[in-house]
């Protein structure tokens, strides 16, 4: 006969068995909104046996969460691809990729060539394409002439536009300006100088700044009322506000709009690998691709998706970029330790100024 004590301690390892075998079956999704569709989740389920919790965030945030907890809490997470090597480089918080578990015909080449090469540190690959698109200017032209960056700060569009107080804003001001900010990376002090200049020019551009958006709503009730006139904001929302008014376009600046790939990674204490990759090979199969892709609103890495893509969506691409618009996009490289506390010491002065 088994001893109080005994049952206890048994029930116990039942429970945690259950618990872990729960654990096995649920992968723990940190990603950006609309890259995991109800439908594509029940799919998945249904074929996998995986169940899908989903937590929305945004680079940053992603940052930070796998800080806090040294990589834990998530089993796969969606970080753009700038953003892997330096946090994982100061902060270890995810494990190397086994491309053995990659279905690799599945993503466009030249995409998971260049995002593997971005996110390798000492010789490891942390991450894989999956969503891709660019920020640059969406215009109502019928109010704006504006055609790049620094017509946000006309004085034709004062008290009209809107931007967001983040890094990207102190990027598109510099190549704007006519310098290429990505060829500082590797010197912290020529970096550190040409923000202080692009702090400056926020600053004084405060003036034309309607409201510094976070969220997306603001941002796009802001056009449709007319409030707005010229904001920095990214190509899908530009397309999204196009289809409702032909004169509302996304406008690919002459310095050049600025490109980004979000990734799949996986954090370092994730406890569902299996989950996990069968998550990426199931999401870059075409017809999985083109309905994440209609979902976000942008293009995909894989292969064979753009043929399934939405029409008018294919048709406002090339509008806003012609072929000399998309070799013009400045890619963003994997972004250095350090580079980051450099701009949001700029940004707070900027935030502060009055």
């Amino acid at each position: 006969m088994k001893s109080p004590l005994s049952k206890i301690v048994l029930a116990t390892l039942l429970l945690a068995a259950g618990a872990a075998q729960a654990q096995d079956k649920t992968l723990r999704l940190l990603t950006w909104g609309g890259y995991a569709p109800k439908d594509v989740i029940e799919q998945f389920t249904k074929e996998t046996g995986f169940k899908v919790e989903v937590t929305t965030s945004n680079n940053e945030e992603m940052i930070s969460k796998l800080r806090a907890t040294a990589g834990a809490g998530f089993d796969l997470a969606q970080p753009s691809q700038d953003r892997i090597a330096g946090p994982q480089t100061e902060f270890k918080i995810y494990k190397p990729l086994d491309l053995s578990k990659i279905k690799a015909d599945l993503f466009i080449p030249s995409m998971l060539d260049a995002t593997k090469k971005n996110t390798t540190v000492s010789g490891k690959v942390y991450g894989l394409p999956h969503i891709w698109g660019t920020d640059g200017l969406v215009v109502n032209t019928k109010t704006s002439k504006a055609t790049d960056y620094a017509d946000l700060c006309a004085a034709e569009n004062a008290g009209k536009v809107s931007m967001r107080l983040k890094r990207p804003t102190l990027i598109a001001m510099a190549f704007a300006s006519g310098k290429d900010p990505f060829a500082l990376y590797g010197d912290a002090k020529a970096y550190s100088a040409l923000m202080d200049d692009m702090g400056k020019k926020l600053t004084e551009c405060k003036k034309n700044v309607k409201f510094y958006w976070d969220g997306k709503d603001q941002l796009l009730a802001g056009i449709r009322s007319g409030e707005l006139t010229t904001a920095m904001m990214w190509d899908t929302g530009g397309w999204e506000l196009n289809k409702a008014n032909a004169d509302v376009k996304f406008v690919a600046p002459k310095s050049g709009a600025l490109g980004w790939v979000d990734t799949f990674a996986i954090p370092a204490k994730g406890r569902n690998d299996a989950a996990a990759y069968a998550w990426i090979n199931f999401n870059m199969r075409p017809e999985i691709a083109a309905k994440v892709a209609s979902s976000a609103g942008n293009f995909t890495a894989s292969q064979g998706a753009d043929q399934m893509m939405d029409p008018v969506l294919k048709k406002q691409f090339a509008d806003s970029f012609p072929e000399a618009a998309l070799k013009n996009i400045k890619w963003y490289p994997a972004v250095p330790a350090g580079i980051e506390d450099i701009e949001g010491r700029v940004l707070d002065r900027v935030k502060a100024a009055q």
